[in-house]
């Protein structure tokens, strides 16, 4: 006895899958002869018919979406890309005045570099220009730091 159609009927009726589903095997004959969604209906009321519990399914962890050639939708991310053209651009400048600065003091300044202390080529001009100002503020900021140890 093929009660595929009746399922299906079902399933349209309840709008719940195939798998939950399931028809008395004591009165099949009754399922057999209904035609219609009331007649179904009824049927579910009667108990021929009985729909099954949700099956619960396993949490499983997220996998990370890998960036592939046909899942690009992810963000380039543009700070890096910043990043290395700002550290360029000052370390060229940096080479360019290497003659006037001592070897502690260019060390210092391209560790400044690295770490983005400065925001601009003009940024660290200023801070070239005003460097004997800095330097004395942070030896002053230094040795305050000792003291309270």
């Amino acid at each position: 006895m093929n009660l595929k159609k009746k399922k299906q009927l079902a399933m349209r009726t309840f709008g719940v899958g195939e798998r939950r589903i399931a028809f008395v095997k004591a009165r099949l004959d009754e399922v057999k002869e209904a035609i219609t969604k009331q007649d179904i209906r009824d049927l579910y009321k009667d108990g021929a018919i009985k729909i099954k519990n949700i099956q619960g399914t396993k949490t499983k962890e997220n996998k990370k979406k890998k960036r592939t050639v046909g899942n690009t939708r992810k963000k380039v991310n543009k700070r890096k890309a910043e990043y290395v053209k700002i550290t360029r651009k000052l370390r060229r400048h940096l080479a360019s005045i290497k003659s006037t600065l001592t070897d502690k003091e260019r060390k210092d300044i391209r560790k400044k570099i690295r770490n983005r202390f400065f925001r601009s080529e003009s940024h660290m001009k200023d801070y070239l220009a005003n460097k004997d100002k800095f330097l004395s503020s942070n030896k002053k900021a230094s040795k305050s730091k000792t003291k309270k140890k």
